[in-house]
């Protein structure tokens, strides 16, 4: 017989206990609230609720996606092989046991770091030019790391690492601007998306004020880096 927390036994009742509610099920909460998402309903809360449980629902999938596209790119890409040519001439070999695909809840589609390799947000990639996009700016960063010696503390050094890895990653042209980021801009759209997006990450850093602050940095380096498209002869994407 179960004990009460004081030890003694439960005493017997003339009536059931009200049972306790069913728990929602969580692929019906899920649908419910993307409805209220599309209507205009829903609150911030929900929204990021909504989309917590669903990259939890789909995170065996989402990485399974991912890490098959990934395969596919490192055979079948021309910048993935071209960056991971030129990264192994300085040193690093980038495959797919050090591009990991995992779950993420930073608002973020990847990361590099030196020892660990590079990180592919899965639940927020939307089609293979996404993850693309992706592999080559990390690889962008993981040249510059390895060519340039960037140092993860000095802002210049890495707004422009940003500047680069935006621009010769493909992610920053035009119809990707366009169709994905609701950018129409015609002239000069490459260069503002690559400094809005430099600008952006570099607000994510410890040292970085805020953004006047950041947009001040990209701007002291935008000259040099911007026109430097090493280890290409110019911007391929």
């Amino acid at each position: 017989m179960p004990e009460i927390p004081d030890g003694s036994p439960p005493q017997p009742t003339t009536s059931k206990s009200a049972p306790s509610p069913p728990k929602p099920d969580a692929i019906f909460y899920t649908w419910s609230t993307f409805f209220s998402i599309l209507s205009g309903q829903a609150s911030k809360e929900e929204r990021q609720e909504y989309f917590l449980e669903r990259d939890i629902l789909k995170e065996e999938s989402d990485c399974k996606k991912c890490e098959t596209q990934r395969d596919h790119l490192f055979k079948y890409s021309p910048t993935v092989r071209f960056m991971q040519s030129e990264v192994a001439k300085l040193g690093l070999d980038i495959n797919s046991t050090n591009v990991r695909c995992k779950r993420c809840t930073a608002d973020q589609s990847g990361g590099f770091d030196l020892n660990y390799g590079i990180l592919l947000c899965a639940n927020h990639m939307r089609n293979r030019g996404h993850i693309e996009d992706t592999m080559a700016h990390e690889m962008v960063h993981a040249y510059d790391y390895m060519r340039f010696k960037v140092d993860d503390w000095n802002l210049r050094h890495q707004a422009c690492t940003e500047i680069r890895a935006s621009t010769l990653s493909g992610e920053c042209r035009f119809t990707r601007e366009f169709f994905t980021r609701d950018q129409w801009k015609i002239t000069r759209q490459l260069q503002e998306c690559v400094r809005r997006r430099a600008t952006l990450s570099l607000m994510a850093r410890p040292a970085c004020k805020d953004d006047v602050h950041a947009a001040r940095i990209v701007n002291e380096v935008w000259d040099s880096c911007f026109t430097d498209t090493r280890p290409f002869d110019e911007i391929y994407r």
